[in-house]
């Protein structure tokens, strides 16, 4: 049975999500370790695509071939994880209050800083409010970086290895 780079995409992002809940449920006692098991994932479900494409009748040899199956995959896992983190992010305010509360700290602590009471509180407020789009937009970049670099890295070296 043949699964397509994207369903195998659906499947890598399910099982990242998971890990991250995982982590997130655990708490504390989370060992902070565990965060790179996401990006294990991420690249295996990459590798996994090129793999079982390099050993059909449609792969080519070319870069661009193998390349745009591993982009099919890590396309369909950045735009779920987009929506995960804004999801998650959103049904979890608590997490832009510790930032921004952060935030905050770091502006009070600024020995050269000539911000005023005010501006530090709009800042702060400011800041709390674009936090949920910040961390999409950082998890779309991250993941989008990640995947063309796990990609063209798997893609040549499948390219260059003898069968």
């Amino acid at each position: 049975m043949k699964i397509s780079p994207a369903i195998k995409g659906i499947i890598t992002a399910a099982l990242m999500t998971g890990i991250i809940l995982l982590i997130y449920n655990m708490g504390k006692n989370a060992d902070t370790r565990l965060q790179y098991a996401v990006y294990g994932i991420y690249a295996l479900g990459i590798v996994w695509t090129l793999v079982a494409f390099r050993q059909t009748a449609a792969y080519t040899g070319t870069f661009g071939n193998l390349f745009s199956q591993g982009f099919r995959c890590f396309i369909v896992v950045t735009l779920i994880m987009a929506l995960f983190y804004g999801i998650f992010n959103y049904s979890h305010p608590e997490f832009a209050e510790e930032s921004a509360k952060i935030y905050k700290e770091q502006l009070l602590s600024e020995k050269n800083s000539s911000k005023t009471p005010d501006e530090i509180e709009e800042a702060t407020r400011s800041y709390k409010k674009g936090y949920n789009m910040a961390v999409v937009y950082g998890s779309i970049f991250g993941y989008l970086i990640i995947g063309v670099a796990v990609t063209a890295a798997i893609s040549v070296f499948l390219i260059k290895r003898k069968e």
